[in-house]
């Protein structure tokens, strides 16, 4: 199996995930391409039979740039992708001591939903998700972040 790892990183937490995720990915026998969208030609990808794709998030959103790479991605319809995202971890509230629910996070974290809505309006299939949490703005990624990526790995269809 050939995948393509299409990832944004300011601060370097993307870029472990991005290492991590092809170290699992490699022991399954895959081909791994890892690329920064800032290098990349969203109208050129190379050929692979899977597409991840990670973003940071930023205000609950994915990151302008990713937005703007994922509107102008060229691939056909039915190619089948993943989202592997690096989000805010939720805060637990100072005045209560209550930490938000999955639905509450879900209100204001839409990195993965917003993602999904772009690469759906072109027909693109998405066949996983996860997120991996950062605990402070530009770090660090949570605790046990690694056998994330590779119980999201194990989860991967086969192509």
């Amino acid at each position: 199996m050939r995948v393509v790892y299409l990832h944004a990183s300011k601060y370097g937490n993307g870029v472990r995930v991005a290492a991590e995720f092809e170290a699992r990915m490699s022991q399954t026998g895959a081909e791994v391409e890892v690329h920064h969208i800032d290098r990349t030609q969203p109208s050129a990808l190379p050929p692979a039979d899977l597409y991840v794709f990670s973003s940071p998030g930023r205000m609950g959103k994915p990151i302008r740039r990713m937005r703007r790479f994922l509107d102008r991605v060229t691939l056909p319809a039915g190619t089948r992708y993943a989202l592997l995202t690096t989000e805010a971890a939720p805060r637990t509230d100072e005045e209560t001591g209550r930490t938000p629910t999955e639905e509450e996070s879900a209100e204001v974290q839409r990195v993965r939903p917003i993602m999904n809505e772009i690469l759906g309006a072109k027909g693109l299939v998405g066949v996983g998700e996860e997120r991996v949490f950062v605990t402070g703005i530009k770090g660090p990624l949570e605790e046990g972040w690694e056998q994330k990526v590779g119980s999201f790995v194990e989860a991967l269809p086969a192509v």
